[in-house]
């Protein structure tokens, strides 16, 4: 059996997410990566749209997550994320990066990041 890994690498989309209320209600950008491992090899042997992952639908999912959905923890958004990807997919492992540039700490941050991992 074959792994293949596919990512859709920095997904930028405006989400209302946060500890706090103020970032709940005001929202803010976030950046997110999606990491899939599969077993595509039935795909790759015939050569078909139909048997890989589809690229836009893993973007549409995670932009219906982030964009209609609201959470306190980012942990929280890349769990289900990953959960959903896993079962659309039927993916061996789903690997989230949720990055939340905008973040209310009194100091000089680039960015918090989030990872998670969840294998079927």
């Amino acid at each position: 059996m074959a792994e293949y890994r596919i990512s859709l690498e920095n997904i930028v989309l405006y989400g209302h997410h946060g500890a706090t209320e103020s970032e709940r209600e005001l929202g803010q950008r976030f950046e997110i990566d999606v990491e899939i491992i599969a077993d595509l090899s039935e795909a790759v042997a015939s050569d078909s749209m139909k048997k890989t992952v589809n690229y836009e639908k893993v973007f549409r999912l995670v932009e219906s997550e982030v964009v209609h959905e609201k959470y306190h923890l980012l942990e929280s958004l890349a769990d289900k994320i990953a959960r959903d990807v896993l079962e659309e997919f039927s993916a061996l492992q789903a690997v989230v990066r949720i990055r939340k540039p905008s973040v209310p700490i009194a100091g000089s941050i680039d960015h918090v990041e989030v990872e998670v991992v969840h294998t079927a």
